[in-house]
């Protein structure tokens, strides 16, 4: 149902590095750049990331509540770009690990911006 999501920026191409080293960790790859918008995708026809310049000139801000929850492969996978997250400069909301029960594994983080991310698998 999701076709993609765009995350505020206030520096596209610092936003562009940090996409394209993590989204990179698994496979996703730059399918849209432009001067105010860059989108990343496994595959085509699969959902979208995208880091974008607010249209109304208005500062880029971190929505509260606001998290897109990637789908990957394993909890190594999980771990792997978590990691690879703090690497490049962002910061650590929940290490990864056994949620839901243990039904399902995640790691937080957020991005240079202060948007926060999540990781996950079913266990």
């Amino acid at each position: 149902m999701i076709g993609y999501i765009t995350l505020g920026t206030n520096n596209i191409d610092k936003a562009t590095e940090f996409y394209d080293a993590l989204l990179g960790e698994m496979g996703a790859k730059r399918v849209v750049t432009s001067d105010r918008l860059r989108m990343w995708s496994v595959a085509r026809g699969q959902p979208m990331l995208a880091v974008i310049k607010p249209y109304d000139g208005e500062p880029a801000t971190v929505g509260n509540g606001t998290m897109p929850a990637i789908l990957v492969d394993s909890a190594d996978t999980v771990t792997k770009l978590h990691a690879k997250a703090l690497a490049l400069g962002g910061t650590d909301e929940g290490a990864p690990g056994p949620r839901s029960g243990g039904k399902m594994f995640f790691g937080y983080c957020r991005d240079l911006e202060g948007h926060k991310l999540a990781f996950y698998t079913t266990l």
